[in-house]
């Protein structure tokens, strides 16, 4: 096992970000679930104590008296942000000065990088590219994103947890965020910048760095394990498993919905939750997809002469 190797990737100037997001974004999350549970332990005493519970801060905001309902911009805001810019500003002096830019000679097309990376933030996309087709991974799944986040005000009816952090008025909401932030996107970023090596190819932390390295892996389709060989038959049994996929899936997640979050369903429309029921699966299927190319090696699983998925 080469340690040295994975000292190297994690000291270049270019990686850097990756080493300072993991330990700040453990960071925020601890403190934002510290603030959620004082907050939470608060809407218990309010909604226990009969005096209290007569206010309106009893489920809509948390509050406790003398405490100060109003924090004006100046001085008390203002001062924070000047402060924090100041921080940051410094931060950056020395992080400009003390590590080189990660700068490298003119691009010569007869001697391709290997492995050639995209800069840190785009790595998940890279990553997607090894389980799906390249108009999926670069063209449909960074629009679903988009969209995804602009129908977050539209889907989201629960009037709960609006100006202050709390988990138990929305664990659905917070759930499926960080599953999809940390899980997925994360993730994927850490897989590109640290386990994936010379070829594209999956190295464990400690591995070397082969650029001899070869992996005799058979990679076939879902339909090819049934012993479907005609274009139709895939197109037909793809389909199927696709539409069972969703069909299936949403049954269970509805159930579930539906029985733990039973006034945020009577809340929405069959438009507001039909899109959300989309979006989560979709997002679902993301990981399982990863699952079945790396455990089982299995490329495609609904296979048609326009499109493969």
């Amino acid at each position: 096992m080469d340690w040295r190797q994975l000292w190297e990737i994690m000291s270049a100037p270019d990686n850097v970000p990756i080493i300072a997001l993991i330990p700040l974004l453990a960071f925020y999350i601890f403190l934002a679930g510290r603030q959620a549970h004082a907050n939470d332990l608060l809407i218990e005493q309010l909604e226990g104590d009969a005096a209290l519970a007569k206010t309106h801060h009893r489920k809509a905001w948390p509050f406790k008296p003398g405490w100060q309902k109003e924090i004006h911009v100046w001085p008390f805001l203002l001062r924070v942000e000047f402060l924090a810019a100041i921080i940051v500003t410094i931060i950056l002096m020395v992080w400009s000065i003390t590590l080189n830019a990660p700068l490298e000679e003119p691009a010569n097309p007869n001697l391709t990088m290997n492995p050639a990376k995209a800069p840190w933030y785009f790595l998940g996309l890279q990553e997607m590219l090894v389980y799906f087709d390249p108009w999926i991974a670069g063209v449909v799944m960074p629009t679903l994103i988009i969209f995804g986040l602009m129908v977050i005000p539209y889907i989201d009816t629960n009037p709960l947890g609006a100006g202050y952090y709390t988990w138990k008025q929305r664990k659905f909401e917070i759930s499926t965020f960080l599953f999809g932030f940390i899980v997925l996107w994360v993730s994927m970023i850490t897989i590109g910048t640290f386990i994936r090596g010379p070829g594209w190819q999956w190295f464990w932390p400690g591995q070397t760095w082969d650029h001899n390295r070869q992996i005799y892996e058979v990679n076939r389709d879902l339909p090819d394990i049934f012993g479907i060989t005609s274009n139709l038959g895939k197109a037909i049994f793809g389909a199927v498993v696709v539409g069972g996929f969703f069909a299936i899936g949403g049954f269970l997640m509805h159930a579930l919905y539906r029985r733990y979050n039973a006034k945020n369903y009577q809340r929405k429309s069959l438009l507001q939750y039909s899109i959300l029921m989309v979006f989560f699966l979709t997002m679902i299927g993301l990981p399982i997809k990863m699952l079945l190319r790396l455990m089982f090696h299995i490329k495609y699983v609904w296979i048609t002469p326009w499109f493969n998925v």
